[in-house]
């Protein structure tokens, strides 16, 4: 995965399952103008969830892998009290 973000702030990322029987849904679509693409599956249960490199998140469950090209200060997390912490706040 290139770690560098596009230049219009997009985001890249990957999702490794370690099998497609983890896959419950993958549906891409030629006759849509915009060619989408919708992938489902699962997890499994979360093993961690932290930033193998500066701008690399990497979440790991019991049946895969996602990682996305964000970096830690782009994430915004709710306290108990509802505050927002980190990241860009809305």
């Amino acid at each position: 995965m290139n770690p560098q973000e596009s230049k219009n702030g997009e985001h890249d990322f990957s999702i490794e399952l370690k099998s497609n029987e983890h896959l419950t849904r993958l549906l891409t679509s030629s006759k849509d103008v915009n060619g989408g693409v919708l992938i489902e599956g699962t997890l499994g249960k979360l093993q961690h969830a932290w930033f193998v490199e500066p701008e690399i998140l990497e979440v790991k469950g019991s049946c895969g892998v996602l990682r996305l090209n964000m970096r830690k200060s782009e994430i915004t997390i709710k306290d108990e009290a509802n505050k927002c912490l980190g990241g860009d706040n809305e």
